[in-house]
């Protein structure tokens, strides 16, 4: 699955011929457990995702924090079957935190 909210930074140290990947990566995850998204703050983001989802949301923050060191993951149980995750920036980095904010919302389900 694509998308065309690309949110990836120059910041980001993962190749740039690798970072649509990524991006199709989380695509992939928000279409199949996002439930919700909730802009807590200009630097915060919050998700809700399906608890089935949890091997793959670590996988993928652990893999995106390791080229992108600014982007802070917070993953935890929300409500029964649930997991939240919140995402926190610098402000620097607020229009990548936008761009993520963007394809999540155009991929979450009810």
């Amino acid at each position: 699955m694509s998308t065309d909210n690309h949110w990836a930074t120059d910041a980001c140290t993962l190749p740039s011929e690798q970072q649509p990947l990524r991006e199709a990566e989380f695509a992939e995850l928000f279409a199949a457990s996002l439930r919700s998204v909730e802009r807590v703050a200009p630097t915060r983001l919050r998700l809700l995702l399906d608890a089935s989802a949890r091997a793959e949301t670590v996988r993928l923050t652990e893999a995106e924090s390791s080229c992108c060191s600014f982007f802070t993951f917070t993953i935890g149980e929300a409500a029964p079957g649930r997991i939240g995750v919140d995402i926190a920036v610098p402000r620097a980095q607020v229009p990548v935190l936008d761009g993520l904010a963007r394809q999540a919302s155009a991929l979450v389900r009810p």
